[in-house]
């Protein structure tokens, strides 16, 4: 589905713009299943930036369907280079006039991973997604980082103070129309607008990573502190299943 100079692009800068993976019908599909998961899905965090609602492959039928698309997973195959799991899903809700951005950030950090060699996201929008309705922006190189603590992501100059060079680094904004997908490797430092439409920002995110990797143990993480699991210890596959991109 996509070019050698594509996957180029994406190891150079560290994400890449795939528009109209989901057929725009679909993405209406499963916005509508989205927004009615809000009010059931048992796994959720509410902040000032964003709603989050995780383990949606868990819970709800058709947003498994999108986590599992054989479309995204063998886009994030070629671009990754080695097999994949799941790490988790998630549903990322910037709801009307939030008034507040998703601040610079990497999201390998916060992770218990160890023996990682490749882990990415698949940022679905559901909805269009133009610059005022909270879409993402990325700091094309800044995966070449390695080694931070998790930033805080309310604080628009935590990242910059771990890592002041990247203050004067290109910046890219991306936005997307519903069905779109950026894909953007989990050491890339990005951020997303605040929501300043009347409508809601409705983004499905499917994280995948090293089908090898190893848990490390910390930092805790809300989809591995209720397993029990050693450190050392290969992911288990009923809990995190490996991904197939292969269509039936």
């Amino acid at each position: 589905m996509i070019s050698d100079e594509l996957v180029e692009v994406y190891r150079r800068n560290g994400f890449v713009h795939v528009p109209g993976v989901i057929p725009r019908g679909d993405a209406e599909r499963f916005r509508a299943a989205a927004t009615a998961a809000q009010d059931r899905i048992a796994d959720h965090h509410h902040g000032a930036a964003f709603t989050q609602l995780l383990q949606l492959w868990r819970q709800d039928d058709t947003l498994r369907e999108l986590t599992f698309n054989p479309d995204l997973a063998g886009i994030a195959r070629r671009l990754a280079g080695i097999p994949l799991r799941l790490w988790h899903d998630q549903l990322l809700i910037k709801p009307p006039h939030n008034g507040a951005a998703t601040e610079f950030h990497q999201d390998q950090p916060y992770w218990p991973h160890g023996n990682s060699r490749h882990a990415l996201s698949a940022w679905v929008a559901l909805v269009d997604v133009p610059v005022e309705r909270g879409c993402m922006t990325f700091i094309p190189g800044s995966h070449s980082l390695r080694g931070l603590r998790p930033q805080d992501l309310t604080d628009s100059g935590d990242l910059f103070r771990l890592a002041p060079e990247l203050a004067w680094r290109e910046r890219v904004t991306v936005p997307l129309r519903a069905g779109d997908c950026t894909f953007h490797n989990a050491y890339l430092a990005h951020t997303a607008t605040p929501n300043l439409t009347d409508d809601p920002r409705i983004a499905h995110v499917v994280i995948y990573v090293d089908a090898d990797l190893t848990y490390l143990g910390a930092p805790r993480h809300v989809v591995t502190d209720p397993l029990d699991l050693t450190v050392g210890q290969r992911l288990p596959d009923a809990d995190f299943p490996l991904v197939d991109s292969r269509r039936p």
